[in-house]
């Protein structure tokens, strides 16, 4: 079987659903960081997980459900080789066109309140990033986080 670069053994995996509420967002991104914890990442790693989770996750609240009722699904794999693989998943409106969805500042925010839709900040937190999207069926993002080794200076 061949092994991508983020293709290795699954260690652990966390499994979350959420209902699509704003104030939920903080507690996927703490249970997103508490899960990597296992994996003994500097802080500032942490720090990025939790800002591309809460940008993946608000995603959803606000651009995949629209203001409707929705889950969020969560799942955490911890790879071998000090990898998480992060997915955050609605089952919401879907994007009509990922490529345009992904560039700086575009935003299905009607009132014009967001600058964005967050893929290039969940991309620069991140090794690699990938978004899926059916309309009327719902979004995928899969996030891979590798995390460096700790010196023991």
């Amino acid at each position: 079987m061949k092994r991508s670069r983020f293709g290795g053994k699954v260690i652990n995996k966390m499994q979350l659903k959420l209902p699509a509420l704003s104030a939920n967002e903080g507690m996927a991104r703490a249970a997103v960081a508490a899960f990597c914890a296992q994996l003994d990442p500097m802080a500032v790693e942490i720090a990025d997980v939790k800002c591309a989770v809460s940008e993946a996750v608000t995603n959803c609240i606000v651009h995949g459900y629209r203001d409707k009722e929705g889950i969020i699904y969560i799942t955490v794999s911890l790879l071998e080789g000090r990898i998480a693989k992060i997915e955050i998943k609605d089952r919401g409106c879907g994007i009509e066109d990922v490529s345009e969805a992904r560039q700086p500042l575009f935003t299905t925010d009607a009132a014009g309140e967001r600058s964005g839709m967050g893929f290039t900040v969940m991309e620069s937190f991140t090794d690699c990033l990938k978004v899926t999207s059916r309309v009327g069926k719902g979004t995928s993002i899969v996030m891979y986080k590798v995390f460096g080794g700790r010196s023991d200076t």
